[in-house]
């Protein structure tokens, strides 16, 4: 087989600490593009470069076929995108992938409008491009519940519901992604179930043996409505991935 050069952006990240070893044992060459300087380790090439301010971009992504996208941020990842793709149509790539957020399209927060415009981006940038919609991570609704834990009463509102999903899961159909043929918008990926926030936080609780009274409240305005909506969920269509909630809770 022969080896391809593959760029990954958030290669150190939790969703990029997966993908990479699934990369390598693929028999290809990997690259990391990180903020913060680093030896060659493992196999893995480090470059230093900062999206957002398109610092290091062109020559991280220079002799490099595919570009997997996994780097995100709380504001600015329309612009850190944008500035990818460009340097990625730029040095002729043949597969841009990016992983994006379900709802991008449908909630009124600036978030998921970041991450919209990032799809945008790479749609627009002329190179041949697949995106994956995925459902929050695991990881991240426990960092999430773990710090509502800490009140001494937890809001919990009817509308707020989650398909998490494991970030391992979500490796995996990147991984297959990016080694396969641009396909475009393919379909989401979420979790096997659908939780309400209380279901979330009682599953928390009884693992770490804690008890919290709940405040039940209304989301007002358009993003409570998008939540009353389940625009941030997809309910039809989606992949889903095989780790429950419980299954990861368990392991933690």
């Amino acid at each position: 087989m022969e080896k391809t050069m593959i760029l990954v952006t958030g290669g150190t990240g939790t969703l990029g600490s997966h993908v990479v070893p699934l990369l390598l044992e693929s028999g290809h060459e990997v690259r990391i593009l990180s903020r913060t300087a680093r030896p060659a380790k493992n196999g893995v090439e480090y470059v230093t470069g900062d999206l957002l301010k398109d610092e290091g971009t062109d020559a991280a992504v220079a002799g490099a076929e595919i570009v997997l996208h996994l780097a995100g941020s709380a504001k600015g990842d329309d612009v850190a995108t944008g500035n990818l793709a460009r340097a990625a149509a730029k040095a002729g790539v043949r597969h841009l992938v990016y992983i994006s957020v379900i709802g991008a399209d449908t909630m009124p927060i600036g978030y998921f409008k970041a991450k919209r415009g990032a799809e945008e981006a790479v749609t627009e940038s002329g190179v041949p491009w697949t995106t994956l919609r995925a459902a929050q991570f695991n990881d991240l609704v426990l960092k999430t519940v773990r710090g509502m834990a800490k009140m001494p009463v937890i809001p919990a509102p009817k509308e707020l519901r989650f398909q998490p999903v494991d970030s391992r899961d979500v490796a995996a159909r990147l991984v297959e992604l990016t080694l396969g043929e641009p396909a475009g918008l393919v379909p989401d990926l979420t979790g096997p179930q659908v939780y309400g926030i209380r279901e979330l936080m009682r599953g928390y609780l009884k693992a770490t043996g804690k008890h919290r009274p709940f405040m039940p409240f209304r989301i007002p305005g358009k993003i409570g409505r998008a939540y009353r909506n389940a625009d941030n969920l997809t309910l039809k269509g989606a992949d889903t991935g095989k780790r429950t909630w419980e299954d990861f809770l368990a392991a933690q």
